[in-house]
């Protein structure tokens, strides 16, 4: 991760989602004055987290890629994603 300091622009950046960063535009200019730190505070946080997720994201790629394990802990949900769709799917969800 970069060193710079977290500034608007770079949180916008690293949020990666026009519509997100629509959001957190939406909010950082309509914040009273004493609001600003902590809604700043709490996009930086999610900032830094997409980043880190990205960065995690690619990591396993290049893993996956090369044909190695995956590391760190897995739980196969496959099962129980697929029992809940069906059950969507039986409901009438779309």
């Amino acid at each position: 991760m970069s060193s710079e300091p977290w500034t608007i622009e770079r949180i916008c950046d690293a949020l990666g989602n026009p519509a997100l960063t629509q959001t957190f535009l939406a909010q950082i200019n309509r914040a009273p004055a004493h609001e600003l730190l902590t809604v700043f505070a709490k996009w930086e946080r999610i900032a830094k987290d997409t980043v880190a997720a990205v960065e995690r994201g690619r990591k396993l790629a290049a893993h996956d890629a090369r044909g190695e394990e995956l590391p760190g802990p897995w739980v196969d949900a496959t099962d129980r994603i697929q029992a809940a769709a069906e059950r969507n799917r039986a409901s009438g969800a779309a």
